[in-house]
Parts: structure tokens; sequence; C-alpha cells
């Protein structure tokens, strides 16, 4: 996409469907872009907005076009020779990554199909790597849809609540913010894990619940647990 790298010089930059890509991730990265709008790429391009719709015909188009494209950013970050377990763990990681990384642009993930060439790549490597394990059929696409879900509507919520710090990039935030205020007669087991509660991180629950569907793919497969594989 080097046809974008004058986009400080507006006036002369010429448009084109790469271009407007690159305003819309250039805009999505900020953490202060609640969403993104064509007039926010009109004024970043120095183009009248509605040039944008001679490349997209709806906002929606557009947004559909920039969420395929992080999604395309997160492929990048999977070993596709890697065990079906590390390739999932993988894309899960890559997709938090890169969703905190266009925060206004990872929300659309929970409202959004691309149909475009990484969604459609995204699914083959969720339903490749699950089909691996030893699912099929109904297993398959239900644990596919389970993994789908949870990874793209989890990593866009953390996406959302990190841009409202002053580094949304700095790394984890902590799960529950500010103090627990906790009567322990009345709220005995919360008080017991208080401190281990405020000790969570938005990152560690991600992963717990990436690490629960695996485990519930090999379980339903009938392989045997990682501890038992490797003392035989």
């Amino acid at each position: 996409m080097t046809e974008a790298r004058a986009l400080g010089s507006a006036s002369r930059t010429r448009l084109s469907r790469e271009v407007i890509i690159q305003a819309g991730l250039e805009l999505g990265a900020r953490a202060d872009m609640a969403s993104i709008s064509v007039r926010n790429i009109g004024a970043l391009l120095g183009a009248n907005p509605t040039a944008v719709y001679r490349y997209f015909p709806s906002k929606q188009a557009l947004m559909e076009a920039l969420l395929d494209e992080v999604l395309a950013r997160v492929l990048t970050r999977v070993d596709f020779s890697a065990d079906w377990r590390d390739r999932l763990v993988a894309l899960a990681t890559g997709t938090l990554i890169e969703f905190v990384a266009f925060p206004s642009i990872a929300i659309e993930a929970t409202v959004l199909t691309t149909k475009g060439p990484a969604e459609t790549d995204t699914i083959e490597c969720i339903l490749s790597a699950f089909a691996e394990a030893g699912l099929s059929g109904d297993a398959l696409v239900q644990h596919y849809a389970f993994y789908a879900s949870y990874c793209l509507s989890e990593a866009a919520g953390i996406a959302r609540g990190r841009s409202d710090h002053a580094d949304p990039l700095a790394g984890a935030s902590p799960w529950l913010e500010g103090p627990l205020l906790v009567d322990p007669t009345r709220q005995p087991h919360l008080a017991s894990v208080a401190s281990e509660l405020q000790a969570l991180q938005d990152q560690d629950i991600f992963r717990f619940g990436v690490e629960a569907i695996i485990e519930s793919a090999r379980r339903a497969a009938g392989q045997p647990a990682i501890s038992d594989a490797t003392s035989e």
C-alpha cells in the first residue's frame, strides 16, 4: 500500500481503494477515534467525502474492507506448519494484538462479516485446525463457531476497553478496575479470592477461554490429555 505514503500531503493524494483503506487504518489506530466515518477519511485525504463512494458503495462496505485488512494482518502471525493447538493459540493471540492496534475497526467484528479473502482464509484456518484435532460434522462446525465468536467478541471488547487508557498498546489491563469493596460477612467467597481476582489481567481471561475451547475440542475428538500423551 505504498500509494498511501503521502497522506500528510492530503491535497496531493490521488484516491484509490488502497489509499482509502490505508487512511482508514490510520484512523482506526487512533485511540481517541471511537468510530471511523467517510467524512473523517475525506478530511484526512483532503478529498470530498462523497468521492470515497466511488470505491465503496456504502460505509458498511468500507468497514468490511478495513476489517478484512486487519484479519489479513492477523493471519501473518500464524505458523501454518505448527501443531493444530499452536495454530489456534497463535490465531487468537494475533487477533487480540491486531484488534488492540485498531480498536475502532475491531469493534465492527461483533456485527460484520467481511466476505473478503482474509475472512474466508481465517475460517479455513480454524476449521483445518479442528479437523486435524479429529473433529468432523456438527462437532467441527460447533467448535469453529464457538472459537470464532469468542475470539472476535472478546478481543474486540478488550480493544475497546484498552482504548480508554492513556497508552492502549502498553500491555495488559486489569480485569477488574479499582479496589474491590467486599464485606466478608456477606460475600465470603468473593473475600476469599479478592486478591486473586484483582491480579487477573484481560489477556489472562482471553487465554483461559481459548485454552478451554481447545480442551473441549480435544475431548470431543477423543484425544488423550496432553499430560497422558507425554507420559506414554
